[in-house]
This record gives C-alpha cells, structure tokens and sequence, in this order.
C-alpha cells in the first residue's frame, strides 16, 4: 500500500536489447574460448598429414607454403570477424611451427640433435609476442616447442633415439621392422618410466594452463593434442610401422 504523500521513484525497467548487451559479452566469451582450443588442436594434427608426405617428397616447395599460411593469416587478422580472426592469429603461431618442421625433416632429419635447435628458430619472436596482439599465435608456437622438447627428452631417456637415424636411413623394406623394434624397447619398464612421467608432467602443464584462460587454453589445447598424436605414433609403430607417417 503506498504511503500518503511519498513520491514513486520507481525507474522503467531497462529496455531487453539493452539487457540482452550486458549478457551477451559473457556468454559470447564462454563459447568463442572452446572453438579456438579446437582450432588449435586441428593444427597440431594437420602437419601429421599433410606437411610428413608433402616434406619428404618436396621439401623446398613446402616451406615456400609458409608464405602462403602468413598470408591467410594477415587476411584473416585484419579482415576476418570472430572466430576468423581468432584463426588468423592461430595460423601466425602454425606457420612458425609449420617452416621449422619443414627445414628439418627437409635437410636435418637425419641428426636428432639438431630437431629442436631448428624448430626454435622463431622463439625469441614467440616470447617478445606473448603478450602483445599475436599472443594466441605465441602461444600455440611456444606450446608446440614443449612438446617437442618433451618428445625428444622422453625418446632420449627411453634409450630409443639411436633408432631414428637408423630408421630413416634404412632402405624402404627394412625400415618397418627397426620402428618396431623401437616403440617395443618403449615397452620395457626402465622405458616406459620417463614416458610415464612425461605423460603426467604434460597434463598437469595443460591443466594449468587451462585454468588460466586465454592464450594458456590455446597452450593447453596443443599439449594434449601433442601428446594424443605421440601415443597414436606409438600404436602405429607397434601394429603398422608403414603408417606412422615416419617412413
């Protein structure tokens, strides 16, 4: 009941497109972060396809394609909307990661040394960018690079990195059984310690990084996928060296 003598000072409630404005930013938020993570995961696996048969056959006119990822890129960047433009800068990071794989399995392959001191070719650019406009391409380079590194170390401690000269410079018909022969020495417990570790330390890495939203989902995103594609590799090596992708 209203009092004798106050004054209504009830406001008109505000208009629904202007309530539908506030909402939509976290919303849109919410759904724009999932499809980037992905996008990103896509990437990682694209090269597993595309960029290992294409490398081995013609090396000099795969690496001329990071001219035309970069440019896609920019295209992208500066004209695309969304999750376009969240591509765009996706594809900065993959054609840094997509030119240093090139350029080693190329001409480097063959010396598992030099593997990650070639694909880090672009890691002073990645750090100087993580926090700048490029930061989703930084981050899924520097990501990549982990992985890499994780990779690299695993196969090392495992005791199977003799292996990878032997395997690609084996003639085409032996090459099967000495892959095999790899991935069953992983098999063995002094082996499959590191791989284990490895495994935990990658997912922990990527659960941090998810918690932390923005460019670390994207981080995140390409750990797992890293580490989906080394146990894929594996299997293959075990049941059908031919498709691993390696020979």
């Amino acid at each position: 009941m209203p009092v004798p003598g106050a004054i209504a000072t009830l406001s008109p409630p505000a208009p629904a497109s202007q309530q539908l404005r506030i909402a939509a930013p976290s919303v849109q938020s919410r759904q724009a972060r999932f499809p980037v993570a992905v996008m990103a995961a896509m990437l990682v696996v694209l090269p597993v396809f595309l960029q290992a048969p294409w490398v081995r056959l013609q090396p000099f006119s795969a690496s001329l394609f990071t001219a035309c990822l970069l440019t896609v890129a920019l295209l992208l960047d500066r004209h695309g909307q969304g999750r376009w433009q969240s591509l765009g800068g996706l594809l900065v990071g993959f054609a840094g990661c997509w030119l240093g794989g090139c350029l080693f399995w190329g001409w480097f392959r063959l010396h598992p040394a030099l593997h990650l001191p070639v694909e880090a070719f672009a890691l002073p650019l990645a750090l100087a960018g993580l926090n700048g406009r490029w930061s989703n391409g930084c981050a899924f380079y520097l990501a990549s690079l982990v992985g890499t590194a994780c990779t690299d170390a695993t196969m090392a401690l495992a005791g199977v990195m003799p292996f990878w000269p032997l395997v690609l410079n084996a003639p085409l018909a032996d090459a099967p059984d000495l892959l095999s022969l790899a991935g069953r020495q992983l098999l063995h417990t002094e082996a499959l310690l590191p791989v284990a570790l490895a495994a935990v330390g990658l997912l922990w890495a990527a659960r941090r990084l998810w918690r932390a939203g923005g460019p670390g989902r994207i981080a995140a995103a390409v750990l797992q996928t890293t580490l989906v594609v080394d146990g894929l590799f594996l299997a293959a090596a075990l049941l059908c060296p031919r498709l691993s992708g390696l020979i």
